[in-house]
């Protein structure tokens, strides 16, 4: 027996024609999304960068609502923050305002006193070696 329907050169024709386009549109929405996973993967490492200066160094004070942390304690409280903020951080400079600034639940600024006694908030600090990292690149 034949078969019910049997397509026609052109309806085969029209058929190569839309996997072709679909093909096409896939490669072309892959081409576009790769260069915005390669952007966060740059934020993130500028991110791990500032979090690491914080936590290198070590002769240095962090006062938080008026407590004094240790180097690594400061680093600690702002990855904690960088969980809690999910989404909302999408770069380095979002990291800085949401987890790096000042409390959240205070309002108080974050301050860094250095040994020489120098004091800096922390936000000044972080654009400071953000600057760094940009110049790294």
């Amino acid at each position: 027996m034949f078969p019910a329907s049997n397509p026609t050169d052109c309806e085969v024709h029209r058929h190569r024609g839309l996997i072709r386009a679909a093909l096409i549109v896939l490669l072309l929405c892959l081409s576009i999304s790769r260069p915005v996973v390669a952007q966060q993967d740059i934020e993130q490492q500028k991110i791990n960068y500032l979090i690491a200066s914080v936590a290198a160094l070590k002769d240095a004070s962090f006062i938080r609502n008026g407590s004094s942390y240790d180097a690594e304690q400061a680093a600690s409280h702002m990855r904690l923050k960088l969980r809690m903020a999910g989404s909302r951080v999408k770069t380095a400079e979002d990291f800085i305002v949401y987890c790096a600034t000042e409390s959240s639940v205070t309002g108080s600024k974050y301050m860094i006193r250095f040994s020489s006694g120098r004091t800096v908030d922390s936000a000044s600090f972080l654009r400071d070696k953000l600057t760094t990292f940009k110049a790294s690149d």
